[in-house]
């Protein structure tokens, strides 16, 4: 059993309710994607006052936090801030009430329908009780608070802001994501654990006209309904049955009165997949689909494809994964479990994929026991509000204790061994 782990168990408890106090401020006043102006001088401020040495803004405003302690490895811990453009549904007492512009200007209801706010409170209290307890380990911690997770381009513009140059290569990057599933739990495993995300926004061109004049038209509201029934075969009939592909068209918006035939329609879709040659096919594949309706329709130009967001496959390394498992086995026992692919997507990866080091991302079940238990045995686990619902309400506790257990666990692996260079 983890020696640091045991070190700071009791230390939790008397930090709790100062995290308790963090989370439901950082609740109530959720930031959009590349927005977080005021979580991440939160956080700096934060960990600056524990002897980090931080750097702000980076990529925007991402938080960069080192602590040195001695020889030994580098370990990074990584939390995403960002909220979403959700009016929030959950009748909390802290729920946020927060409006904002989106990139379209448009004002928007802002909530932490996906638990980044508890991300963000975890690698606080990990960085208190790490730098209080430096006498159980050795090495360097890097502790990134991470901006735009939900839009898929935060990691991204930390790396490019320079960061693989700015700062130590990690051994070890880890991570971890608040999701439905029995609080108090932990799930983990081996290889992909979250599917890689590809948005894509497709305009389609005909030629408008009067609804009573349809001969004199194009009518792009039939060439994109024909383009949204085609793509749906792309994974019923083109991908095989052993392979694991997901297509959503969530938006398709065309015209504006119900006699006039617009000169454009737009759809918006997201694929995703497991693995990298699924998802090169399917990206070519609705290419291929939308272009040929498109010559089938007679449109006078080809469609317009634009990338809204891409994520990569969140792939565990296999080795880190065992030597976290382990450590969590030992703490955990029964509540830690192998859990299986999650149909999410993340860009958490950018950073092991960038330093070409090995990373382990795993969940944290924020779900009342009672109710998940209830759910279970009805086999209604899908009626209960989800990650980016407006519902969407972790069970602070035991959820606040077991993402720190889980993160100071997962470290150890590293910090008490010495750790291996790679």
């Amino acid at each position: 059993m983890s020696i640091l782990a045991k070190a700071v168990a009791t230390a939790i408890d008397s930090l709790l309710p100062e995290l308790e106090s963090i989370y439901m401020d950082l609740h109530e006043h959720p930031e959009l994607s590349m927005q977080e102006f005021r979580t991440a001088s939160i956080a700096a401020d934060y960990i600056e006052q524990l002897g980090f040495e931080v750097t702000r803004n980076v990529g925007v405003t991402g938080v960069v936090g080192l602590l040195r302690n001695g020889p030994g490895p580098v370990v990074m811990l990584r939390a995403d801030m960002d909220a979403l453009p959700v009016t929030e549904a959950t009748g909390l007492p802290y729920a946020s009430r927060v409006t904002a512009k989106d990139d379209d200007g448009v004002e928007v209801g802002v909530s932490h329908a996906c638990g980044h706010d508890l991300h963000v409170t975890w690698l606080m209290g990990v960085s208190r009780l790490l730098a209080g307890h430096r006498d159980q380990w050795q090495g360097t911690i890097m502790v990134v608070f991470q901006p735009g997770e939900e839009v898929g381009r935060g990691a991204r513009s930390m790396i490019e802001d320079g960061m693989l140059e700015r700062f130590p290569k990690p051994d070890i990057v880890l991570g971890q994501h608040v999701m439905v599933g029995m609080a108090g739990t932990v799930g983990y495993r081996s290889g992909a654990i979250l599917s890689a995300g590809d948005s894509l926004k497709v305009r389609l061109f005909g030629r408008g006209s009067h609804g009573s004049q349809p001969q004199t038209s194009i009518d792009p509201v039939i060439m994109a309904a024909s383009t949204t029934l085609r793509l749906q075969t792309i994974v019923s009939r083109e991908i095989s049955p052993h392979d694991s592909a997901v297509l959503t068209i969530g938006a398709l918006q065309a015209g504006t009165k119900e006699n006039i035939i617009p000169d454009e329609a737009t759809l918006k879709l997201n694929v995703r997949t497991y693995d990298e040659d699924v998802r090169e096919y399917m990206l070519g594949a609705i290419r291929r689909i939308c272009c040929a309706e498109c010559v089938a329709s007679d449109a006078p130009r080809e469609p317009e494809f634009t990338t809204l967001s891409s994520y990569p496959l969140t792939v565990n390394d296999a080795a880190a994964t065992s030597r976290v498992g382990g450590t969590f086995a030992n703490w955990f026992g029964s509540r830690a479990y192998e859990t299986q692919p999650a149909a999410a997507s993340e860009d958490f990866s950018v950073f092991g994929r960038s330093w070409g080091v090995p990373y382990v991302f795993w969940f944290v079940g924020a779900t009342d026991p009672e109710v998940f238990t209830q759910a279970s045995k009805a086999g209604k686990i899908n009626t209960i509000p989800s990650n980016h619902s407006p519902k969407f309400a972790p069970t602070l506790h035991p959820t606040l204790r077991t993402g720190l257990e889980a993160m100071i666990c997962a470290a150890s692996s590293w910090l008490e061994s010495g750790g291996e260079s790679h």
